[in-house]
């Protein structure tokens, strides 16, 4: 008796004109070709080689240094040598910062150089250095608190301590201890910021960069981030209780502007050419290694990933969209211009998500999108599960890094979380090279990618992307 009052409930609602809500779901063929896909990913080592090649043949790939427009021509020439139908480029404007040298050391009471690297935006320090006092702070909240007249003139130390996690949950405040930190110092009056670094490694004397929260070059102060151990060392000699007196000598700075751009591959849909299911990585880094974890490994996961489906014998439903984002680690400038440009279009975008945080196995999957889409989660989530994905129901996702973007504008997005427990011992660091990566891996990542952008490009139905859709939804 029930489910004849909901047929004719439903029948009556559509008699006099009010639509019921029809459910997103992936045909049974569609399901079967994306288990397909997700086996011969498995076996595939596209992704590796593409991840050496850009970090054999670019290398490190600094937002507007020389290798940046390397960078650009080589993601051209791969998506054309993969054989994605469409290649093209769009202009991403930024602040250009630079970083010439950088050196450390404690002055007084035990003289002793320093393993430390400048953050993006920093200021230099006066020619010939800059010596000044540190005070110290175990956490932000304490640097919040802190009377100004105790900050003044010195050097402000952070030593928030980062914990490792497989969600990679700690780098929140690292990252905020980073950012926040060195503007809270400048507002106070510092004359310059150290922090230990936003990492996970104990014992490795290699500094983690990264980028500050100044917006200002004029308000911009010094700022760099010690090695773990060399930050274990200034606190031991800061327990002498005696005055602890730095050099820094920083030169670095902002030098003007630069206009790099995000470059785009695609694979047309057959049936719905301007419906897409956008993924992607960052295709710069920071300097000091080859970047392969950050970002490298992003990259060639959507990029194997894109290649396997145009490989089938039939194009899929609608394009998948593959877009290296330009200069994400300076302040997300690629994937905040992509949004701005396609924020007109977010209904045409089926479902995105960006890989951005190492080649770990994605262990946990997690979305954003209407009620009505969540049967069609259910059955991607059900082809990942052999592969070690499970679904988080109750989390919402964010469309990774400068996905997280177009996620703003409304576009419905999953989270495909990589086990992170080792990805801050390399995060920014010399040590972020191809040797960190394991092809299995990485190989399990294509999997994933391949096998859900197929399905989300055959559903019938959409996944909820609209203006403002998830305007309350702060994802993952």
């Amino acid at each position: 008796m029930r489910r004849l009052r909901l047929t004719l409930l439903a029948a009556g609602l559509l008699a006099s004109g009010i639509a019921c809500a029809a459910n997103t779901t992936i045909p049974a063929a569609a399901v079967k070709t994306a288990e397909q896909l997700r086996d011969k990913a498995l076996h595939d080592d596209t992704a590796y080689a593409i991840t050496a090649s850009l970090t054999t043949e670019v290398g490190p790939r600094m937002a507007g240094s020389d290798a940046d427009q390397r960078a650009r021509d080589w993601a051209v020439a791969k998506f054309k040598a993969l054989g994605y139908d469409k290649v093209y480029t769009e202009a991403v404007t930024f602040p250009l910062w630079v970083r010439r040298s950088e050196h450390g050391a404690i002055v007084a009471p035990f003289p002793q150089s320093l393993v430390l690297t400048a953050l993006g935006y920093s200021a230099a320090t006066p020619k010939g250095g800059l010596t000044a006092e540190v005070v110290k702070f175990d956490t932000l909240a304490a640097l919040k608190a802190a009377d100004p007249a105790s900050i003044k003139g010195k050097i402000v130390y952070v030593g928030y301590r980062m914990e490792r996690a497989k969600d990679g949950h700690g780098y929140g405040m690292g990252s905020a201890v980073r950012t926040a930190g060195a503007v809270i110092a400048q507002a106070k009056g510092a004359a310059a910021y150290l922090l230990r670094s936003a990492g996970t490694d104990a014992h490795q004397r290699i500094a983690h960069t990264g980028v500050t929260g100044f917006q200002d070059p004029a308000k911009a102060i010094p700022a760099a981030a010690l090695s773990n151990p060399d930050a274990d060392q200034l606190e031991r000699v800061l327990a002498y209780g005696k005055p602890v007196t730095l050099k820094l000598d920083l030169d670095c700075g902002v030098v003007g502007e630069y206009t790099g751009a995000n470059v785009i591959g695609e694979i047309t849909g057959r049936k719905h050419p301007d419906q897409v299911v956008a993924i992607g990585g960052h295709l710069d880094s920071w300097d000091p290694g080859t970047g392969a974890i950050d970002d490298g490994a992003g990259v060639a996961i959507a990029m194997a990933a894109g290649k396997l489906i145009h490989d089938l014998p039939q194009r899929p439903d609608r394009t998948i969209r593959v877009i290296a984002f330009a200069n994400e680690e300076m302040g997300l400038w690629g994937g905040r211009a992509y949004a701005e440009k396609h924020a007109a279009d977010v209904m045409k975008f089926q479902l995105g998500t960006e890989s951005d945080f190492g080649a770990g196995k994605i262990w946990r999957m997690s979305a954003s999108v209407k009620p009505e889409a969540r049967d069609a989660i259910g059955q991607i989530a059900k082809v990942l599960e052999p592969v070690g994905v499970a679904y988080d129901a109750a989390r919402q996702g964010g469309g990774g890094s400068d996905l997280s973007q177009m996620h703003g504008k409304g576009m419905a997005a999953l989270s495909l979380t990589q086990d992170g427990t080792k990805y801050f011992d390399w995060h920014h660091t010399a040590n972020d090279t191809l040797d960190k990566i394991d092809p299995a891996e990485l190989a399990q990542n294509v999997a994933v990618y391949a096998a859900f952008s197929y399905m989300a490009a055959q559903a019938n139905g959409d996944f909820g992307s609209a203006p403002g859709a998830f305007a309350n939804d702060e994802g993952e």
